[in-house]
């Protein structure tokens, strides 16, 4: 398997440097914050995701934003059939402390990590038979490239699976959801992460990205096929799937 020291990385532009910046910022206290802030839906959403792939075969998977790989732990736990599971991600501390907890877990004959952009990835095409994102498309510099890429890196027939915060559409609960991300969300994250900016950024970032709608119409337009969106936890976030056509 590929190392970390071994890949070649993109060189990030501004706008990546950024947003791998911030995540830097808050790795130590990423885990717990998505526990707390999620209460503990997270990894319900990330059973739910794991759950979607094929049992039968065996699979090289890709995670993509793989963060401190709290998914590509689930995937590959969940999935012994995945022979090979290499994660991605432009953070170098979120990619440490991923690194760490493969080891822990004793997977690291399984997995490995590259430190790359999404939008421009260091493998050739029609790589990988699974593709999975969670709650990091919404933070790539250009969300549309980024299928794109996933796109090319599957093999014909293969699967995407992305996992991203949506609005509810429910008046009411969208009222409460609302509040509580422009509200609760930037106090809790400050005093626990004591970064003030980083999670002001992710209640932001979820109200500018677009609705269940128009990401399903992107991944059609991307080349996908057979997408279909799940809402989990009243839709606060929205599962999406879709296939690479075999022709």
């Amino acid at each position: 398997m590929a190392s970390l020291e071994s890949v070649p990385v993109q060189p990030p532009t501004p706008a990546v440097n950024s947003v791998g910046q911030l995540f830097d910022r808050i790795a130590p206290t990423y885990n717990i914050l998505n526990h707390i802030l999620s209460l503990g839906q997270d990894f319900y959403w990330r059973r739910k995701l794991a759950d979607c792939i094929d049992k039968k075969h065996k699979l090289q998977v890709l995670d993509l934003a793989t963060g401190t790989g709290d998914l590509l732990i689930s995937l590959l736990r969940r999935n012994p059939n995945i022979v090979e599971a290499t994660g991605l991600d432009i953070s170098e501390n979120m990619l440490a402390l991923c690194q760490r907890k493969i080891t822990k877990h004793s997977l690291a004959k399984r997995a490995s990590l590259v430190h790359a952009d999404a939008t421009s990835c260091p493998f050739a095409d029609e790589t990988f038979d699974v593709i999975t994102m969670s709650f990091g498309i919404r933070n790539t510099s250009d969300p549309l490239k980024t299928l794109g890429e996933i796109h090319r890196l599957l093999k014909p027939g293969g699967m995407a699976l992305i996992l991203e915060f949506s609005i509810p559409k429910n008046r009411i609960f969208r009222s409460c959801y609302l509040l509580y991300l422009r509200r609760f969300v930037p106090l809790i994250g400050r005093i626990i992460s004591g970064d003030d900016h980083a999670y002001r950024y992710l209640n932001t970032s979820i109200e500018n990205f677009d609705n269940v709608k128009n990401f399903r119409y992107f991944m059609l337009k991307t080349g996908f096929s057979k997408v279909h969106v799940t809402p989990l936890t009243l839709a606060v976030v929205c599962l999406y799937l879709g296939y690479k056509p075999t022709c």
